[in-house]
């Protein structure tokens, strides 16, 4: 065989590769909608004081039995935003967004739009929520940064040095 026959079945392995990955995503994008307004159409308003949260595994969190045994096996192993909450006069293990989990101030009340057990919102009772400090750069954005401010200084530079001479 030659290198272009082998070239052209490689090739028509990524396109088989790339459309069947282009299936599934629609599919798991359409289910993931219907999800979404599934939550949108269940969620509540509820005043909380939040107790503890934690990344935990999903059988170390202490969420009702029933809710471990409908998740996936891959996702038991993964790490969950879990929130510790007193709701009234119950104490209750929930499950928060990602997105918010950072937002969410420990040994404070809130107001939570809660879907479930799921917590997609979080409001300050008094006030805003303090936003967490943000994270240090890492060190290709640091030099790339030191690079753009020496291009922007090193002109500055020696135009006060051009002034101070005359």
């Amino acid at each position: 065989m030659s290198v272009f026959n082998i070239l052209l079945i490689i090739l028509l392995v990524l396109v088989v590769i790339l459309g069947v990955l282009y299936f599934f995503g629609r599919k798991a994008q359409k289910k993931q909608a219907a999800q979404q307004e599934q939550m949108e159409a269940m969620k509540q308003t509820v005043s909380m004081l939040i107790i503890d949260k934690k990344m935990m595994k999903i059988k170390e969190s202490g969420l009702p039995q029933m809710v471990i045994d409908q998740t996936p096996k891959l996702m038991r192993r993964t790490k969950l935003p879990i929130v510790k909450a007193k709701v009234g006069p119950r104490v209750m293990t929930l499950v928060a967004d990602a997105k918010i989990f950072d937002l969410i101030p420990v040994k404070k009340e809130v107001k939570a739009t809660v879907s479930g057990i799921y917590i997609t919102e979080v409001r300050g009772v008094r006030g805003p929520l303090e936003t967490p400090p943000k994270k240090k750069k890492g060190l290709f954005a640091r030099f790339r940064k030191d690079k753009t401010e020496e291009k922007t200084a090193a002109p500055a530079k020696s135009g006060k040095a051009a002034k101070s001479k005359k």
